[in-house]
């Protein structure tokens, strides 16, 4: 066996089931899910119709680079969404979701034999750490606290850790804590990758779901420095928040067409060819926006109903951006997440499984993670049920 799986955690949902083992919750009051981020709004009818309508694609072999119609697609959503003046097919590579992409990227960039650290936001979402590790890696954790608005302070890192990075991850907007990063910090980080040689991984799966303005991406702001190449920098996005088909496992990678490259070199081993009627689907999705606006439209109505319930109860703010809250428990977040599950039978994830003990501190301690994905009615009420369980506390 390799022996770097042994170092890998336990998944949080997988702690989080041994955390409720043995908990009888009261049968009066159905379950609420508030933990996992799995879209619950109706996936839109035209994509699932497209995948229908090209179900004879199972019966070829896709390419692993994706068909020409898919890139073309996915170049314009990108080039408007961005405003970007070009994005050229060989800097685009279709990915069967952005988790699967976002850890096999490690296994393809990360060069084992010069001592790598691989940096990541603390807490964060763990493929980016189960993937800096099975890469032969160090994982760099870089605290995200109430102090800094929950974005890492790249000022702080000596240089002796940049020196040593090759690739960095960033989550934007933020998981868990919806935190989205300021132009000025994307502008800080693409000189400090020119300066040591490192490659930027900028994770924007929720960067659709948001409040006011749009969250800026990465090759955007590479575009405004002159960095019309995309140099160092990729891209990974998805469908699964956008368009609410997280089960159709789609989205893309885009930027540095030397990167793009070798990924592709590498996936044509790792057989990830997206099947042509998942290809069919997310064409069709690629190509509306009205779908996601109502998506956005209908998260917003929840923030705005949720929110005031919960400050009943608990210090929690708006996020900037993405479909959770980021709450402080005025307890454990563990024994805060047990013990409401035992009373009102709501299921929250506790911060500190989405974070590590780093510099002195686990940044997740006393947090829980909520996702606003059932429908507004459900969120309200659990929102109810922990106010409720909250004021028991005393």
């Amino acid at each position: 066996m390799n022996p770097d799986i042994q170092a890998l955690h336990s998944y949080p949902f997988e702690k989080q089931a041994q955390l409720k083992t043995g908990i009888t919750p009261p049968a009066d009051r159905a379950h609420i899910a508030l933990s996992i981020g799995e879209p619950k709004h109706p996936a839109p009818q035209f994509a699932l119709d497209a995948f229908s309508n090209a179900m004879a694609g199972f019966g070829a072999y896709p390419a692993t680079g994706g068909t020409p119609e898919l890139k073309k697609a996915i170049a314009e959503w990108a080039i408007q969404r961005y405003q970007l003046s070009a994005l050229a097919a060989h800097q685009i590579l279709p990915v069967n979701g952005t988790r699967e992409a976002l850890f096999a990227f490690a296994q393809a960039v990360v060069d084992r034999s010069k001592n790598p650290l691989v940096l990541m936001p603390n807490p964060f979402y763990q493929i980016y750490e189960g993937a800096a590790i099975l890469a032969g890696a160090e994982p760099y954790y870089l605290n995200c606290t109430a102090d800094n608005h929950y974005l890492p302070d790249y000022s702080a890192v000596p240089d002796s850790v940049w020196q040593r990075c090759q690739l960095l991850y960033i989550c934007n907007p933020g998981n868990p804590t919806g935190a989205v990063m300021p132009k000025s910090q994307l502008k800080e980080l693409l000189n400090l990758a020119e300066k040591f040689d490192f490659i930027i991984a900028s994770d924007e799966c929720y960067s659709e779901i948001y409040f006011d303005s749009p969250p800026t991406g990465l090759l955007s702001v590479c575009e405004e420095m002159g960095n019309h190449a995309y140099q160092r920098c990729v891209v990974f996005q998805s469908l699964s928040k956008r368009s609410n088909l997280p089960g159709l496992r789609s989205g893309f990678v885009a930027g540095d067409e030397a990167i793009i490259k070798s990924f592709l070199l590498y996936r044509t081993y790792h057989g990830s060819a997206m099947p042509l009627p998942t290809q069919a689907a997310s064409i069709a999705a690629w190509q509306d926006e009205h779908h996601v606006q109502d998506n956005r439209a209908q998260y917003r109505q929840k923030f705005e109903q949720v929110l005031p319930v919960l400050q009943q109860a608990l210090p929690v703010t708006q996020p900037d951006a993405a479909f959770f809250f980021w709450a402080q428990t005025p307890i454990c977040d563990q024994k805060f997440t047990q013990a409401l599950f035992a009373a009102e039978n709501v299921t929250v994830l506790p911060g500190s499984y989405l974070a590590r003990q780093a510099h002195g501190l686990n940044p997740g301690a006393n947090h829980v993670r909520m996702a606003l994905v059932a429908e507004v009615d459900q969120c309200l009420e659990a929102a109810h049920r922990i106010v409720r369980f909250a004021a028991s506390l005393g």
